[in-house]
């Protein structure tokens, strides 16, 4: 696949909340990254558009919200991981039961790595 940059203009009018920087996107911690990258890759698969993509992550932040959430800035990749389950699930990209057992794999995964050291799913 030839991996396009993303068109910063388009993301910014249909995300505003998305951290970004002159350069683009910018996240705190490699996971973000990651969890952008996965959303960018089916994004340009046609899996979903970017206005359908807002529509997620905006009802995550809702939900997050009326469940408590400060909404600090600093929990946007956890509502966006969020919403990106969401969407695979209900596209059929995923099931739950496979998300279940994946996030199950994460914890133990993390539970066993000594801290400072990356996380690896064995």
């Amino acid at each position: 696949m030839t991996h396009t940059r993303p068109n910063l203009p388009e993301l910014r009018a249909a995300l505003p909340a998305l951290p970004c920087d002159d350069a683009g996107p910018v996240f705190s911690a490699p996971w973000e990254a990651r969890a952008f990258a996965m959303t960018l890759s089916l994004h340009e698969h046609g899996l979903f558009t970017w206005a359908e993509w807002a529509e997620w992550l905006n009802q995550a932040i809702r939900d997050a919200q009326d469940a408590g959430d400060p909404d600090h800035g600093d929990t946007y990749y956890s509502h966006w991981l969020t919403a990106l389950e969401l969407i695979s699930a209900r596209k059929g990209l995923l099931t739950i039961r496979i998300l279940e057992q994946r996030r199950n794999e994460w914890d133990i995964a993390a539970r066993h790595t000594p801290h400072g050291q990356p996380i690896e799913l064995k």
